[in-house]
């Protein structure tokens, strides 16, 4: 993921001259795209690099002031109520990919640009924007995704899948309860997706058939374990080596 610290708060010290009809202008434009978004249904919007350019510039000139705001986070909770992220991955897109592709950026959508920003802010002068942007047009989501995690980390990333249900309201809870309290138990940097395998795989590893272990939970053990960093392996292993 982008990291936003960096992002916010910067070009915020200091009050520059406020420009009146630029701010209106900028302002303006921001509104226009913000409404055409929300009345065009297409998951690739094509206005999202002119998006992020005009946000950079509000938060940089201080154009927020026009309206009373004191910041440009109160800025964005005004104009991205619970959606604040994507605006700053805008902004991020626009600052860093070279200026060069932003016209080709349309043809390969915001998402895969948000993958394009973090390979141009890990390789900085060495970014290779052709070979990049080639790739971005040419791969599916998931495989370029993949692409660039490996980019990144030097290690190839499992393939995903989304699973879709429903719940009542106070499943809901329950639900976050737990996942919360798995998050604590599991360390804050571990994802949803690997505290609700755990759960799930305590649930299952506690299961039996017949007295004995099935074989979904032993394959849930092995998968808990799997899962554990390697001091926790150690201590597994020395509880299970234990005799009583």
């Amino acid at each position: 993921m982008i990291g936003f610290t960096g992002l916010r708060g910067r070009g915020e010290v200091g009050e520059p001259k406020l420009n009146r009809s630029r701010a209106l202008l900028v302002l303006g434009k921001i509104d226009e795209i913000l409404e055409w978004e929300r009345t065009t249904n297409q998951e690739r919007d094509s206005r999202f690099v002119e998006l992020g350019r005009y946000l950079c510039e509000v938060r940089a000139k201080q154009h927020y002031r026009i309206d009373n705001m004191r910041s440009f986070d109160e800025f964005l909770e005004k104009r991205f109520p619970g959606s604040r992220r994507k605006a700053y991955y805008m902004m991020a897109i626009h600052e860093g990919i070279p200026r060069q592709i932003h016209k080709s950026l349309n043809e390969v959508g915001w998402s895969k640009s948000i993958d394009l920003a973090k390979v141009a802010r890990k390789d900085g002068k060495d970014f290779d924007s052709a070979t990049w942007l080639h790739n971005a047009k040419q791969l599916p989501k998931e495989e370029f995704s993949r692409e660039v995690e490996r980019h990144l980390t030097g290690k190839h990333r499992e393939p995903r899948d989304i699973l879709y249900f429903t719940m009542r309201k106070n499943q809901r809870k329950v639900v976050e309860q737990a996942l919360e309290l798995a998050g604590r138990m599991l360390g804050p940097n571990r994802s949803r997706s690997y505290c609700l395998e755990m759960l799930c795989a305590d649930f299952v590893a506690g299961a039996r058939t017949e007295g004995e272990p099935s074989e979904v939970a032993v394959e849930a053990l092995a998968s808990m374990y799997s899962l554990l960093p390697e001091p926790q392996r150690v201590r597994f292993d020395e509880l299970v080596g234990r005799t009583p």
